[in-house]
């Protein structure tokens, strides 16, 4: 999930780029940040995964779940999340829109109320089924939206990666002040990402990648975390079964599908 979702491995410490004028440190900011968007992931995706939510001192709670991705164009992209287990869980769903823009709708479907409701679209910062991931993390977010620059290298998991650092052009449009990003040279993937809050000099959550694979010629991540780095609560994603191109239809992606399992399910890799 990038919109956000990635790590952790040995960090070296960090090699400051030559010397060089502020605006060429953001022009190649913008133009990493650009790539990285348009990173080839496929028309369409569909996968199997698992969601562990970890905290100290109790047993993890583990989630079985489906997620859908349609690329519609023109910075159009909607997506769904399906949990299947366990029971208190099941059925549940998240279905957004994604529009060019900070534009967005999302519908989160609740079993035991049967039916979806709208979530605000300045409610950013509510976290998703009681996990470390906001609801911001899990929209599109275009390069336009924040300024960015390069600040400097590092190695992460064997790779010496740029440092991408992105702040929001409008601080309104994001729970997050600040991103810094570890980008892979050759998969373009965020080996990590370190989110702040407010003015705050450390950062609030981390997002880390352990695990990646290239399926029908996509990098996929297939294992990540998300930590609250001040409760130390953890969420692990660990995708089983991923398969791009499938041609999903658009019926798949609709507030009728969002509130009737059933008819999601024949979609399920």
């Amino acid at each position: 999930m990038y919109r956000i979702a990635y790590l952790l491995v040995g960090l070296a410490g960090i090699s400051l780029m030559p010397v060089v004028l502020a605006e060429d440190a953001f022009q190649a900011g913008g133009k990493l940040a650009q790539r990285v968007y348009d990173r080839p992931d496929g028309q369409d995706s569909s996968a199997r995964g698992i969601m562990s939510l970890v905290e100290k001192g109790s047993p993890p709670r583990v989630r079985q779940m489906y997620t859908y991705r349609l690329d519609r164009g023109n910075q159009t992209i909607w997506s769904m999340i399906r949990f299947v287990s366990p029971p208190d869980v099941n059925g549940v769903g998240l279905l957004t829109y994604d529009y060019p823009g900070d534009e967005s709708d999302q519908w989160l479907y609740l079993t035991e109320l049967d039916s979806s409701r709208r979530i605000a679209s300045n409610r950013k910062g509510g976290r998703f089924v009681g996990s470390d991931l906001f609801y911001e993390d899990l929209r599109d977010r275009e390069v336009s939206m924040d300024r960015h620059r390069i600040i400097g290298r590092e190695q992460m998991m064997g790779a010496e990666c740029d440092l991408l650092e992105s702040i929001p052009v409008n601080p309104d449009n994001s729970v997050y002040s600040k991103r810094v990003s570890w980008i892979h040279p050759g998969t373009l993937i965020p080996l990590r990402v370190d989110l702040y809050m407010g003015d705050k000099p450390e950062p609030a959550k981390r997002l880390q990648v352990h695990r990646i694979e290239k399926i029908q010629g996509y990098w996929t991540v297939m294992e990540s975390t998300m930590t609250d780095l001040e409760s130390n609560h953890i969420t692990i994603m660990k995708a089983e079964h991923v398969v791009y191109d499938r041609h999903l239809p658009e019926e798949l992606f609709s507030q009728k599908t969002l509130e009737d399992p059933a008819r999601e399910e024949k979609f399920r890799p």
